[in-house]
């Protein structure tokens, strides 16, 4: 099981089906590059031989507030 604060891109979402994770929870969705349901959705492509559980949205305001304090400090 993985959980991430943010949506997994499409090569995260990619090394998630070749380690074979049960499932992956994400709180805050990446609509510029998530692989997880919102530009792509790697994690349920049937053409690959698997497909974690995914959940996503759980805390989402809670972690893109978290995400954005962090990255502020950085710039």
């Amino acid at each position: 099981m993985l959980y991430v604060t943010l949506e997994p891109c499409a090569m995260c979402a990619g090394a998630i089906v070749l380690a074979r994770v049960s499932r992956v929870v994400y709180a805050a969705t990446d609509p510029k590059a998530g692989a997880a349901g919102s530009v792509f959705d790697v994690l349920a492509e049937p053409r690959l031989n698997h497909r974690p559980e995914v959940a996503g949205g759980l805390l989402a305001e809670e972690s893109a507030g978290l995400l954005r304090g962090f990255f502020a400090t950085r710039r």
